[in-house]
C-alpha cells in the first residue's frame, strides 16, 4: 500500500472545470470553494446551488457525500462496471476505482487506503469527504458547521475547434475561446501556433495557444489536434458480368464494384439492366450512384450478344424467375393453354361487401344490416369530394343481453393514392392474420350500446382522391346491426349517426351480403404436365355469387366475387412445375398463401397486363402437394388466370 503523504504528491493539480470562468469566492485564493450542509443534498459550488443526488451522512464516526456529486464540481465523468462492480471518475489524467465495502482505491492502477470503506446509499455511492479532498488536493475545514472544500485552479488558454469535420480547401474554422482565469483578471495578449481560417491541405494539424494576463503571466500553452480531411469526392460507378459475352437468352450475372470515398453510397440505379438479352449485338448497361451528399457519377458498359440461341425469352422466365418476380410473356399465347375444367364447392361463410357507391361525396350509411355468426366484411371506397372523409364501422346491440364479439382477422390498406396500393395492402395484411390462428381483438356491446369496430381503421381521414380498403372478419352468436358510416374528419360517427341519410347505389359496383363465400377448388389430377390455366373471377367458369342488399332487398350479383376466400387444393403438382398468375382484364396486384407462406404479386411492381406472368410456386425435382389461399384485391381488374407451366430443363 502506498501512503496518502504519496497520493498528495501525485494528485496536487489544477482540475479545470467546465464553462465559464468560476468566480473568486473561495477568500481570496483565486480556485474553487464547496460548502457542504449535514443531511442536505444542496451543495454550493462557489456561491451556486447545486444539487446532490443524496445528502451528506455522517456514519461509523465518517462524513460521507455521493461520488456523483464530487465528480461533477470537479471536473470528473462517471462511469460503471457491472462486472468488476467498480464505480469510476475520471477526468482524462487521472482515474479514481471504487469498490462498494472497500477502504482501498486505485488511483491509476495504484493501489492506496481510504479514511473508511465506500458503501451504497439508495443506488449511489457514497465516499468519505476526507477521501475525496486528499484525493483530489482540496483543503477541509469547518466553517459555522458546514463542510467546506477548497482547490486552486491555473489559468486556462483552452479554446475549441469548430466544426467537427474540416474539408481541405473548403471549411471555415472556427476557435471558441474557453479561457479561464481563477483570479478573474483578463488576458491582454495572446500567441497562437498553426493557427489557420481555411486549411488548404488534408491531414493532422496541432494548433496551440498560450494567453498572457493583465499581470505579465503566461499560461501554459493548450494545444488542440484536428484532423483535416480530403473535401467529399463523387462515388466511383462500376461494375463487372461474369462473362465477356453471351448468348440470347443466356443469363447475365452483374456485380456491383462501385466505390465512394466516405463508403457513403445511398441510392444505385440500373437502366437495361437485363438478366437476359434476346436480341444479339451491343446493349448498353448504365449504373448511376449517388453519394450522401447528392454527389453522382455513372458509367457505362456494352454487354456483347451472339447471335447464338441459348433460351427464348418465355423458356428464360420459366428457368430464373422466382416467387415473387415476374417475366415478360405474349400475352395472347397464354389463351392456347389448356382451360382446367373445375367444379368449385361453396363452403358456408357470410360475406358483406360494403363498395356502392364506390365514389363518396357526401357523408351518409354505405351499407345497413343485421347478421349472426362468423362474417366477413370487405370495405372499398374512394374519395372525390373536396373535404376529407372518415370511414367508420358501427355496432349495435339491439338484444336485451350483452354480445360480445371477436374479432378473429383484419387487414387495412390506405387510405392511398393509387388503388393497386390501398387494394394489394389490404389483402396481403388481411391474409396473413386470416391464417393466423389467434384472435385478432374483442369487444362487448351492453344491450341497447352502439361501438366502433375496430377505431384504429378509422384512425387516418380519408383525403380527397385517396382509396381506402379493408378487410376483416366477426364472430359472435347473437344478432348485431352493423353500419358502415362515412362522416366528416372530425364529426363523432356515433352521434351524427341520427342525421346520416342512406347512400343509393351507384348501379356500378357491389353492396350486399353473400352467403357461401368461401371457395373450394380442389383439381384431383397431375399438374404441370402441359401449359395449362384456371381462369378465376370471370363469372362464367368461376361464377359469381349471389346475394340480398340489406337496404333495399334487391338481388345483387358480386361482381368479380371480391371478398370470396379461394382456396385451391393441388394433391398433386409435377416435379420441376411452376405456378404463375397472369391478368387478363389489365392489371392486377395482390398477394397469396401458398403452404402457408404469403407471396406477393410482385415484390416490386404489378402485373400491368396481359404480357407478364407473376410466378407464385416453383416445385423441386419431385411431385409436391400444393395449397393456395387467396381472395382477390380489390383495386386490380379481373379475371386472372392461374398457370401451370413446364420448367424446361438447363442448358450449358
Amino acid at each position: 500500500m502506498k501512503s496518502f503523504k504519496w497520493l498528495l504528491v501525485m494528485s496536487m493539480l489544477a482540475i479545470p472545470l467546465s464553462g465559464a470562468p468560476a468566480p473568486a469566492t473561495a477568500e481570496g485564493t483565486g480556485g474553487n470553494q464547496l460548502q457542504l450542509k449535514k443531511n442536505s443534498k444542496i451543495m454550493i459550488h462557489n456561491g451556486t446551488e447545486v444539487e446532490a443526488a443524496q445528502p451528506i451522512i455522517f456514519k461509523d464516526g465518517a462524513s460521507f457525500a455521493p461520488l456523483t456529486g464530487f465528480a461533477k464540481v470537479f471536473g470528473f465523468q462517471t462511469s460503471y462496471i457491472a462486472e468488476t462492480k467498480e464505480s469510476i471518475a475520471s477526468n482524462g489524467d487521472i482515474e479514481y476505482r471504487f469498490v462498494p465495502g472497500s477502504a482501498i482505491i486505485k488511483v491509476n492502477g495504484e493501489e492506496v487506503n481510504s479514511s473508511g470503506p465506500v458503501h451504497i446509499l439508495n443506488g449511489s455511492l457514497m465516499v468519505p469527504i476526507r477521501t475525496w479532498s486528499e484525493l483530489s488536493g482540496a483543503t477541509l475545514s469547518l466553517v459555522g458547521g458546514d463542510m467546506v472544500l477548497k482547490w486552486a485552479q491555473e489559468a486556462s488558454a483552452e479554446f475549441e475547434v469548430q466544426p467537427g469535420r474540416i474539408y481541405a480547401g473548403e471549411t471555415s474554422v472556427t476557435y471558441i475561446d474557453k479561457a479561464v482565469h481563477p483570479e478573474g483578471l483578463d488576458f491582454v495578449d495572446e500567441l497562437w501556433e498553426g493557427r489557420e481560417d481555411i486549411f488548404m491541405q488534408p491531414g493532422q494539424y496541432t494548433i496551440t495557444r498560450s494567453l498572457m494576463d493583465e499581470a505579465g503571466v503566461w499560461t501554459e500553452p493548450y494545444s488542440v489536434t484536428i484532423q483535416v480531411e480530403l473535401p467529399n469526392q463523387p462515388p466511383v460507378a462500376d461494375f463487372t458480368t461474369d462473362k465477356t459475352q453471351y448468348r440470347i437468352g443466356e443469363k447475365i450475372v452483374y456485380t456491383d464494384m462501385s466505390t465512394d470515398d466516405n463508403d457513403d453510397i445511398v441510392d444505385t440505379k440500373w437502366t437495361n439492366q437485363k438478366h437476359a438479352f434476346f436480341e444479339d449485338g451491343n446493349h448498353p448497361v448504365t449504373l448511376e450512384v449517388t453519394d450522401g451528399e447528392g454527389l453522382k457519377h455513372s458509367v457505362t458498359k456494352n454487354i456483347t450478344v451472339t447471335t447464338e440461341v441459348l433460351y427464348t425469352k418465355e423458356e428464360f422466365g420459366r428457368i430464373y424467375t422466382q416467387p415473387g418476380d415476374l417475366y415478360e410473356t405474349t400475352g395472347s399465347a397464354v389463351l392456347d393453354y389448356r382451360s382446367i375444367d373445375f367444379t368449385p364447392v361453396d363452403q358456408p361463410a357470410q360475406m358483406i361487401r360494403s363498395n356502392s357507391p364506390e365514389t363518396l361525396t357526401e357523408p351518409g350509411i354505405v351499407y345497413d344490416d343485421q347478421v349472426r355468426g362468423d362474417t366477413r366484411f370487405l370495405i372499398y371506397n374512394d374519395n372525390a369530394a373536396e373535404r376529407n372523409f372518415k370511414i367508420y364501422v358501427l355496432a349495435t346491440n339491439n338484444n336485451a343481453s350483452r354480445v360480445d364479439i371477436d374479432i378473429t382477422a383484419y387487414g387495412k390498406g390506405g387510405p392511398h393514392q393509387y388503388s393497386t396500393n390501398a387494394g394489394k395492402m389490404s389483402t396481403l395484411r388481411y391474409l396473413n392474420s386470416y391464417a393466423d390462428p389467434s384472435k385478432y381483438d374483442s369487444m362487448s356491446l351492453a344491450p341497447g350500446e352502439t361501438k366502433v369496430v375496430l377505431p384504429e381503421m378509422s384512425e387516418i381521414a380519408i383525403k380527397p382522391k385517396q382509396v381506402f380498403s379493408s378487410y376483416f372478419d366477426v364472430s359472435h352468436t347473437a344478432n348485431v346491426r352493423y353500419r358502415v358510416v362515412v362522416v366528416e374528419e372530425k364529426d363523432n360517427p356515433i352521434q351524427t349517426l341520427s342525421s346520416l341519410r342512406n347512400l343509393p347505389v351507384d348501379n356500378k359496383h357491389t353492396r350486399g351480403t353473400f352467403q357461401a363465400a368461401d371457395r373450394v377448388i380442389e383439381l384431383n389430377k397431375l399438374m404441370g404436365t402441359e401449359d395449362s390455366r384456371l381462369v378465376i373471377g370471370d363469372g362464367k367458369i368461376d361464377k359469381y355469387l349471389y346475394g340480398i342488399d340489406a337496404m333495399s332487398g334487391d338481388l345483387m350479383l358480386n361482381i368479380g366475387n371480391f371478398g370470396v376466400i379461394y382456396k385451391l387444393v393441388l394433391p398433386r403438382v409435377a416435379p420441376n412445375t411452376m405456378i404463375a398468375l397472369n391478368a387478363r382484364g389489365g392489371h392486377y396486384t395482390g398477394g397469396f398463401l401458398v403452404n402457408g407462406e404469403m407471396v406477393e404479386v410482385t415484390k416490386y411492381s404489378i402485373l400491368k397486363d396481359s404480357n407478364q406472368v407473376g410466378v407464385l410456386h416453383r416445385t423441386g425435382n419431385t411431385e409436391e402437394r400444393v395449397e393456395i389461399l387467396f381472395t382477390l384485391a380489390s383495386g386490380s381488374n379481373l379475371p386472372i388466370n392461374m398457370l401451370f407451366l413446364p420448367i424446361p430443363a438447363e442448358r450449358q
